[in-house]
């Protein structure tokens, strides 16, 4: 379903603001952005940070998490260079969240 109350609340709070109907446009354009997610950082989507699409299955997304995992985990490069193991450090992080927020979905579902 998509979010109205964006476009809603800042329509109303734009004219009651400014007391004339182009504070209400003003709020409304405002609401749109808020329910568009334009005004909050952007997180990668967790099945392109794994390289899958949405109708893989359970077993698809478990085993392409652990080859992901067995490639950029920490440890597997512990003797590298510091910015390569930092690197490997955020990589593995993306993925681990990633892999949470599908496994998360998927559950409630």
């Amino acid at each position: 379903m998509k979010r109205y109350y964006g476009k809603l609340l800042g329509f109303v709070a734009g004219w009651l603001l400014m007391r004339h109907p182009a504070g209400g446009v003003l709020g409304l354009a405002i609401g749109h952005a808020f329910d568009a997610d334009w005004l909050l950082p952007q997180r990668a989507a967790p099945y392109k940070v794994l390289g899958l699409t949405r109708d893989a299955s359970d077993e698809d997304v478990d085993r392409t998490y652990r080859k992901l995992m067995s490639q950029y985990h920490p440890d597997r490069v512990a003797n590298a260079a510091p910015e390569l193991r930092e690197q490997a450090a955020q990589r593995a992080a993306e993925i681990n969240a990633a892999y949470t927020r599908i496994r998360g979905k998927r559950r409630r579902r």
